[in-house]
Parts: C-alpha cells; sequence; structure tokens
C-alpha cells in the first residue's frame, strides 16, 4: 500500500528501474512487446502473442525473453507491430507465421529479420528503429504518452514512467494554484470547444456542496479513435488527470462515460482503476492527505449526441441522451444539479503532463494561442493511416504530406475534413495553414476531437456532404425542430441533387436552410450539422451546379448520374465481364477489334445497376465511368 508521498517515491524509483532495465537491456533479457491497440488486436496481435508464449516455453527460452503487449504504436496501416528490446528494433506487418522466424534468428541468432521492416518509400532504405520513420519524426507525444511502450495493464511500469508524480505534485499545492498552473499552461479543452481548461474549472471550484468530475469518452466521430487509443494504451494518465480536476475543484468523485463499443478501453480502464485501488491510490486518504477520490464507469450506448456534455450527464444519471438548454452550464449545474468538470480523455491525458512537467514545458509545443499539441486521427485517402499527436501549429501540408506521405496512387489531394460531422472542409489552399483551434475556424472548419478524413480526385463532395446528412439525421436526438426536421430537408435536398433531379432553385433553399438550422438548433449537434453543406459550397459550388445542370458527377461516384462504358477497341472479347455481371447488362456486339479474334462487348445502360463488378474484373482497363 503507498500511503505516504514516500511511500510514491520509493516505488516510482524501483519501478523506473525496472523499466529502465527493460529498454536498456540491464536485467539481461530480450523483450518482445505487441502493439495491442483496437486495429492490431484486429488483426490478430493477440493470436501472435500467443504464438510467442507457446514457442518460448517450446524452446525453453522462458528466464530469458519476456513477451507482453502495449497500446496503440500509431501507425496503423503498417500493423500489426511487433517491438523487440533492448535493441529497439521495430518489425511491422508481423503475421502468424512470421514468429517462428523471428525466434530462430532475432532471439537465437542475433539476426534482425530484414523482410520485416519498415521501408522508406523516399530513400527505399530499410528503417530498424521507430523514431527514423518519417511518420514518427515530427510528432510530440503528450497525450499519448507512454502508448507503445508501457504495458496498460501493468501500474508498475505506469508508475516507473511518471504516473501519480503531477497528483502528487498537485496535493501538495493549493486549489487554486493548481488551477493557475492549468491556465498558465494554456491547456485548451481538446474535445472540440477549445475552451480554456483552467477557466473552466474555477467555475466548478466556486460552487458549493458535493461536486463531480466527468471525462467525456463518447467519441463518436466517423473514423475517429483518438480517446479510444489513449484510454487502450495509458488508461493511468487519463485517471490521474480526473483525480488532479477532482482535487482542483473539490470534487470526491469522478465517471468515466465510455461507449460500449470500446471494450478493450472498457476492460484496461477497469484493470487500472482496480490496481490503483488496491495501492491506495484510489480511495480515502489519498497519499496521506484529506483527500479522497472514487472513480467510476458508465457506459454508453453509442449514440452521437452523447458526446454533447449536457446529454451526456443526462445519459449518466439513467435518463434519455438528450441535450440541456444552456446556461446554465455543468459547472455550475451538471450532475445530480451539482456543479461538475466534464473534460474529454485527452484533455485529462494532458493535465496529468502539465502537472508532472510543469506549465512551462507544456507550453513549449503549439501557437500563441493554441498550446501543446493536437491528436489527430489520420484516415481517409492517405498512405499512412494512422494516430498521430503535433504540436499546434504544424501545417496541414505537413500532416498530409511529411507525416501522412500523401495521397495514394498519385492521386490529387481534394480536401481534408476536420471536425467530423460537425467540421467542414480545407482545400489545397489551406495546406500551408497552421493547426489550432482559430485559425481552423476562421477557414470554415474546427478541430474537433480530432478527426481528420483527407480526400482526393475520386471524391464526389456531394456526396461526401450528403454522407455527414445521413450520419446526423440518424444521431440526432429530435428535442429541437431546427435539427430534427431541419437535417432531414437537407438530407432530402442532397438526395435530389446526386440522383440529378435537383434544381438551381433547390441549392438556393439548401443553402438557406443550413444558415437557419445553424443558428436555430438547441446544441453543438445541430448548430454544427450544416458545416459540411456549408464548406463544400464555399469551396466545390461546381460540383454541385454538375450534378443539378450537366446531370454529371465530376468524381464519377452518384450512381444515378454514371454510366460504364467499354471499349470497344481495348476489348479483346474474353466475356469476363459478360459473366461477372449480376443483372446480364453486357452482351456481344459484333464487332473485332483490329488483332483481336473475338468480338467486343458492349453495357446495356437500362440493365445496368452500376454495381462496378465489370470494372473490377476487367484486366484489360476496357471499361471506365463516365
Amino acid at each position: 500500500m503507498i500511503k505516504t508521498y514516500e511511500d510514491l517515491e520509493k516505488l516510482s524509483a524501483k519501478c523506473s528501474s525496472c523499466l529502465d532495465a527493460k529498454f536498456t537491456g540491464a536485467d539481461g533479457k530480450r523483450h518482445i512487446v505487441l502493439c495491442g491497440g483496437t486495429g492490431c488486436l484486429s488483426s490478430h496481435s493477440d493470436e501472435i502473442k500467443a504464438e510467442f508464449e507457446k514457442l518460448i516455453a517450446e524452446k525453453n527460452l522462458g528466464d530469458k525473453v519476456t513477451v507482453n503487449q502495449v497500446g496503440c504504436f500509431g501507425f496503423c496501416s503498417q500493423g500489426p507491430f511487433v517491438k523487440i528490446y533492448p535493441e529497439d528494433t521495430l518489425y511491422r506487418m508481423v503475421k502468424i507465421e512470421d514468429v517462428a522466424e523471428i525466434i530462430e534468428k532475432d532471439i537465437e541468432n542475433g539476426e534482425i529479420v530484414d523482410r520485416l521492416l519498415y521501408v522508406d518509400p523516399t530513400t527505399l532504405q530499410k528503417v530498424t528503429k521507430q523514431e527514423d520513420i518519417t511518420f514518427y519524426k515530427k510528432q510530440v507525444r503528450i497525450a499519448l504518452h507512454g502508448c507503445g511502450s508501457l504495458n496498460p495493464e501493468n501500474i508498475e511500469e505506469s508508475i516507473g514512467a511518471g504516473a501519480f508524480k503531477g497528483l502528487a505534485r498537485a496535493l501538495k499545492m493549493e486549489r487554486a494554484d493548481v488551477i493557475k498552473e492549468v491556465l498558465d499552461s494554456g491547456l485548451r479543452g481538446r474535445g472540440g470547444a477549445g475552451f480554456p481548461t483552467g477557466r473552466k474549472w474555477s467555475f466548478a471550484m466556486n460552487g458549493d456542496g458535493d461536486k463531480y468530475v466527468v471525462c467525456n469518452g463518447d467519441e463518436g466521430d466517423p473514423g475517429a479513435f483518438m480517446d479510444r487509443s489513449i484510454l487502450e494504451g495509458n488508461p493511468l494518465a487519463v485517471i490521474e488527470g480526473m483525480m488532479i480536476a477532482g482535487y482542483a475543484i473539490g470534487a470526491q468523485n469522478g465517471y468515466f462515460y465510455v461507449r460500449a463499443e470500446y471494450p478493450i478501453a472498457v476492460k484496461r480502464l477497469q484493470i487500472a482503476i482496480k490496481q490503483a485501488e488496491d495501492l491506495g491510490l484510489i480511495g480515502d486518504n489519498i497519499l496521506g492527505t484529506n483527500f479522497s477520490f472514487r472513480v467510476h464507469i458508465r457506459l454508453g450506448a453509442g449514440a452521437f449526441v452523447c458526446g454533447e456534455e449536457t446529454a451526456l450527464l443526462n445519459s449518466i444519471q439513467g435518463q434519455r441522451g438528450m441535450p440541456r438548454p444552456r446556461p446554465p452550464f455543468p459547472a455550475v449545474k451538471g450532475l445530480w444539479d451539482r456543479p461538475t468538470v466534464v473534460n474529454n480523455v485527452e484533455t485529462l491525458a494532458c493535465v496529468s503532463y502539465i502537472l508532472r512537467e510543469g506549465a512551462a514545458k507544456f507550453a513549449e509545443n503549439g501557437t500563441e494561442r493554441s498550446k501543446g499539441t493536437k491528436v489527430f486521427a489520420l484516415g481517409g485517402k492517405i498512405n499512412n493511416v494512422g494516430l498521430v499527436e503535433v504540436p499546434m501549429g504544424t501545417t496541414l501540408r505537413e500532416l498530409i504530406y511529411d507525416i501522412g506521405g500523401g495521397t495514394p496512387g498519385g492521386k490529387k489531394f481534394k480536401a481534408i475534413q476536420t471536425g467530423g460531422p460537425s467540421g467542414g472542409c480545407l482545400t489545397e489552399k489551406d495546406l500551408d495553414a497552421e493547426i489550432d483551434f482559430d485559425n481552423l475556424v476562421a477557414r470554415g472548419s474546427m478541430m474537433g476531437s480530432g478527426g481528420a478524413i483527407v480526400m482526393d480526385e475520386d471524391n464526389c463532395m456531394v456526396d461526401v456532404a450528403k454522407f455527414y446528412m445521413e450520419f446526423i439525421c440518424d444521431e440526432s436526438c429530435g428535442k429541437c425542430s431546427p435539427c430534427r426536421i431541419g437535417t432531414k430537408r437537407m438530407l432530402e435536398y442532397l438526395t435530389k441533387i446526386t440522383d440529378g433531379k435537383g434544381t438551381m432553385q433547390d441549392l438556393e433553399e439548401l443553402e438557406e436552410l443550413a444558415a437557419n438550422v445553424k443558428s436555430n438548433s438547441l446544441c453543438a449537434l445541430g448548430q454544427t450539422a450544416p458545416n459540411p453543406i456549408l464548406s463544400t459550397l464555399t469551396h466545390f459550388k461546381d460540383e454541385y451546379i454538375a450534378h443539378i445542370v450537366d446531370k454529371k458527377c465530376p468524381a464519377h461516384v452518384c450512381k444515378n448520374l454514371m454510366q460504364y462504358e467499354i471499349d470497344k477497341d481495348k476489348c479483346i472479347g474474353c466475356g469476363l465481364c459478360e459473366r461477372q455481371c449480376p443483372v446480364s447488362a453486357i452482351s456481344k456486339t459484333g464487332y473485332v477489334a483490329e488483332g483481336h479474334k473475338l468480338p467486343s462487348r458492349e453495357i446495356d445502360p437500362a440493365k445496368c445497376i452500376k454495381c462496378g463488378m465489370c470494372m473490377a474484373s476487367c484486366k484489360f482497363k476496357a471499361i471506365s465511368k463516365k
């Protein structure tokens, strides 16, 4: 049990020594770690781990080698990852059948398995260490501290890496001084709104009676997995941030609200809470002080609207997840009508860093108005899909090209959607814009929680707006009329346009309706729902006009405005497309191209259902969309 500051310092020193021994090999062992994030687990990371353990047991290497899982490495498109300490060798895209070779060559004979190394696409050189991969070079890990290096189910590793040092420091300070430290750091809420974290805490600190801290882990943006990865990779950092917030405002209870679709994050959070309770780091009279704190978990059912803080609070209370009118704000009247601080996962992970390393250290990164770093889930039409943490002020060009590796297949970059359904599209002219809260808003988008979806020339921007509006319509709670009715009407307009039935008057009415929904909805879901429409209208109005006037989709995405066509001179008459067509829309023409022996094929547009099977099956690229 840890009862005093001295007990924590002694355990921290011991655990730090053990952790250093693991990384440096001072313990005389080799240490195999595997990525245990959801992405790699879905690619059989668990089975790979089991195979390592099986072969190590068969070869009697148990006293020389250890195997465990850590959090997300971030470079998801190259997973599953295996790293071997103390050499720090990184293997990527490892399969179960590769395990025997790694054991035989690397573990037993000290030879690197070259074929499993990352190959730099620019130099074509093989890279052995993670920090030498371009994807990681411009990243700074603060919120992702420990992810990819610490075992999230072993509290001693986290303590060795500095866990609870921030809390210990905070407990020696006055509550107001803790809040001042957070204010001095410049930390703004990473959930999307960007409100200064310290100011929110100060409002709650001045309240009376019972108070609460709530961690918003209800990450609902399509393609976003930042919060999930932090909870999976280093849950104790978030728990510690919550406890620091609790001490600062005078709360004794904290609630994690995590969506039930994150079972691995929930499991590791439960383990971390139990281990901290067993050590006396959660409970009564923590570190011998009069500060007591309990941590609870509530599971969300996956409603996007519960990412809005007042809807989330209603859900915790067992009520329907619908937003409340504000003011009063939760910091004044929140959970069970008591003062409540709601911070998201990334914000609380930053808090533990700030109290451990100091406000000045945190503020070394970032811009004048946006300090620190930001975690992004980089996805879509991008070579290096993954989780990245970059200093505020990093440009979109650096994010997309230096870290993301650009768009696949040499396709032309078209736009990046930041902020998910609540955000907007940024285009080529914005590539040199610095990433910070105010700059993105000024350009018609927003930071959001950190989703970043890249699109290329093959994306139809009208279809993109329609996709997000379909999502919003499904997720609207229906409490206020502008959102409940307005989003459905906007979707009807977009559907009409993508079906080739829209008019220019529809376009005018859509833009007017979007402005009204934005200004009159109750909560942020409705207020930001029109953003994808408004931003695509600003940057890609010509695509809307093409759908309406020319009855064509320039990107050949919208089915009702698209046709498949066979180039008779390229077609060799093999008939594979005809056999693949599920509706018998392809037939012989009687035309035989020069140099060929069989008649070419043609597609009957009246029968064609635009499934794309013919184009996918043609080996001679004789079929195209128009």
